[in-house]
């Protein structure tokens, strides 16, 4: 069942109190787009439909005007050949075929009316799909950003948190154990040649940068090694 019953209500329908009492504004606001844009459907054929009579109205009048044209010659020949009553009866047909064509013009004149009347309709309905479309927008801005609120303060707040904490942790004790056990690989492993040459090197660059350091803070300069007399 519809949200409006016809074209009027959708005129005068408020969006705002519509959406205010709607359970899931999102949803309504998409079902209230769907009928104002089935309405201005129907409402624009309704239109075709008019403009389609007038135009087979004025081709009837076309043909009625040509009809009394025919019955005035046909009157005008009777009189002239002395038949009044045929001119009369000509006069006739001509007067039913005038008849016709005026109540095709109140017709017309009808239309136009309902014409006018659509028009402005269209304007009012366009209007109003302006604006629900704009309400829709705003509609789903508001509630994307509650929805990305919830979920941050559900991620801050929330059973997630602990979890990806705790799983923190036990990749933590996992990197420990996997260090633990390359350091125990090396226990009682023999240094070689090579290695002990570069600790002895790294030892005398230390013991040298601490001598230098010494005789900086105590204003001297680094004492240098005592020669033997030969």
């Amino acid at each position: 069942m519809g949200i409006f019953s016809r074209t009027r209500d959708i005129i005068a329908a408020n969006m705002t109190d519509l959406l205010d009492r709607a359970e899931d504004p999102a949803k309504m606001i998409r079902m209230i787009i769907l009928e104002m844009e089935e309405t201005l459907v129907e409402v624009r054929a309704s239109a075709a439909r008019h403009i389609a009579d007038q135009k087979e109205m004025r081709r009837q009048i076309g043909k009625l005007t040509q009809v009394q044209d025919g019955w005035i010659e046909k009157a005008e020949l009777a009189l002239s050949r002395g038949r009044e009553d045929l001119a009369k009866a000509a006069l006739t047909e001509k007067q039913k075929a005038a008849d016709l064509a005026e109540q095709l013009h109140d017709e017309i004149s009808a239309i136009d009316e309902a014409l006018a009347s659509c028009e402005a309709d269209i304007t009012k309905l366009q209007n109003k799909l302006r604006e629900a479309r704009a309400r829709q927008n705003s509609v789903s801005t508001r509630l994307e950003s509650a929805q990305n609120r919830t979920r941050l303060r559900e991620m801050y707040a929330g059973q997630k948190v602990e979890d990806a904490f705790s799983r923190f942790e036990l990749l933590e004790r996992r990197v420990d154990y996997a260090e633990g056990r390359a350091d125990a690989a090396g226990l009682g492993v023999q240094k070689s040649l090579e290695e002990e040459i570069a600790e002895l090197r790294s030892a005398d660059k230390v013991d040298a940068e601490l001598a230098a350091l010494k005789a900086r803070v105590g204003g001297g300069s680094p004492a240098a090694p005592s020669q033997e007399a030969e």
